[in-house]
């Protein structure tokens, strides 16, 4: 203790002093001055650090001193090493140098010589000393792997007080640099958390000690952190496309044993646009949709207990609701008598019965129009008819579900003035709905000609 007290004080005198620093002479011009001391160690006189070396030398006394050369060996650009001036104490009541310019676990060799207004002293004898290498790291150091996205690393303080942090470095396998990530502070802390990291990645990390006099410590051992995967993909994914007003889904359940829920994803487009409509813990739902034909995308993800999810968008599957049914084909439309009957063919399989509407229209501005229902077999006879009147008819298939089709094809027939009506015995008047008479691409089906 007293020595680094002597130091300190040293170092304050050496800031006061002034003016020219005095050197040696050349080796051709020195004059030896015998009668000045040498310089001698103290029993404790040399203290190592790891980038500094403290020298402590008996009081010297004899009064013509006027301070101490202090020589250092450095090694030269070819290989060889010399004894070369290095610095001047400028008083002889000083007895305690530092040199800070040294690197640890490195050999050093120093000489001291006193000298005074006329010459110098004799050189003291070699002082060969060797810094101290740098010190270890932790002696334990742990991680924790299999986290979601996260690494954690655990190590024992550093045994040696003067340490103050910590730096923790990290590299992956297909870096080999390894990267500062942050400094730790508190010779006691011993945790580090790196987040926002891969999915089923490796890293590998290792610890640094820092002094107060910032000495870094070499590396610790590595350690190796590998994490959390993600959930595997959920697998046979279905969706129904023939039931009405909905859209089943389903798909295998997931065999994860962290596995917490589904996330099902749906879009009106197959690459874009998806977001979750639902949050599941069954492997199936169903959609309720009104509308009959409608498409919808959809993608089912694996959510674990750590909120990690699976990988979905390589997994799409269309659903539709069913679709409406055709719309039957009208072939006849004819006026029998007081009557007018309607025929037309079944075009779609589903169809379980039929709906007609019609139009009365009797003059620009009156009309009625009335739906008939519930409608079996392919005819259709209308006794409510008057003369000098217009009727229109157009007619839908409907499914078992109710799915009404879009309509057919209008077929319109005009009853003439009952005077105008040619009574024919066994003779009905009738048009077929074919060829020119009837065209089927057509809105309106005019059949006036009757």
């Amino acid at each position: 203790m007293k020595l680094w007290i002597l130091v300190t004080s040293l170092s304050l005198s050496l800031l006061i002093l002034s003016g020219c620093t005095p050197t040696p002479a050349d080796k051709e011009s020195a004059v030896l001055d015998e009668s000045l001391p040498l310089v001698t160690l103290t029993k404790n006189g040399i203290i190592l650090g790891m980038k500094s070396v403290a020298f402590e030398w008996n009081s010297i006394i004899h009064p013509n001193v006027q301070g101490i050369y202090i020589y250092k060996m450095v090694e030269n650009a070819d290989g060889t090493s010399e004894l070369v001036y290095y610095t001047t104490i400028q008083s002889r009541f000083a007895t305690h140098y530092v040199d800070t310019a040294v690197k640890p676990d490195t050999r050093y060799i120093y000489t001291f010589k006193t000298f005074s207004a006329i010459g110098e002293g004799r050189t003291s004898r070699r002082i060969v000393v060797n810094t101290l290498p740098v010190i270890e790291s932790v002696s334990w150091i742990h991680s924790v792997t299999g986290m979601p996205r996260v690494a954690k690393i655990i190590w024992r303080p550093h045994s040696n007080q003067k340490v103050k942090a910590y730096v923790m470095e990290r590299k992956t396998l297909e870096n080999e640099k390894w990267k500062k990530l942050d400094t730790i502070t508190g010779r006691f802390n011993a945790e580090y958390i790196d987040e926002e990291l891969k999915d089923n990645f490796v890293y590998l990390y290792r610890l640094r000690a820092i002094t107060y006099d910032g000495i870094t410590s070499t590396p610790s051992v590595t350690v190796k952190v590998v994490t959390k995967a993600l959930p595997n993909p959920i697998t046979n994914l279905n969706a129904t496309t023939n039931i009405a007003n909905k859209i089943n889904i389903n798909w295998d359940e997931s065999v994860q044993e962290d596995f917490a829920l589904y996330y099902l994803y749906r879009s009106k487009e197959i690459h874009s646009g998806y977001s979750v409509i639902a949050k599941l813990h069954n492997n199936n739902f169903i959609d309720k949709i009104k509308e009959n034909g409608k498409i919808y995308f959809y993608r089912v993800s694996a959510v674990d207990k750590d909120s990690l999810e699976s990988e979905h968008s390589k997994n799409t599957i269309l659903g539709m609701t069913l679709s409406i049914p055709e719309a039957p084909s009208i072939i006849i439309a004819k006026h029998v008598g007081s009557n007018i009957e309607i025929h037309w063919s079944k075009t779609d399989p589903r169809s379980v019965s039929y709906s007609i509407i019609r139009s009365h229209k009797k003059s620009w501005f009156d009309e009625t129009i009335e739906e008939f229902t519930e409608i079996k077999g392919n005819k259709f006879i209308d006794k409510n008819v008057a003369a000098d009147s217009t009727y229109s008819y157009v007619v839908y298939s409907v499914d078992v579900n109710g799915i009404k089709s879009n309509q057919s094809v209008r077929v319109k027939i005009v009853i003439p003035k009952s005077d105008e009506i040619i009574e024919e015995k066994n003779e009905t008047q009738a048009v077929e709905a074919k060829k020119d008479t009837i065209a089927t691409t057509s809105e309106d089906l005019d059949l006036s000609g009757l």
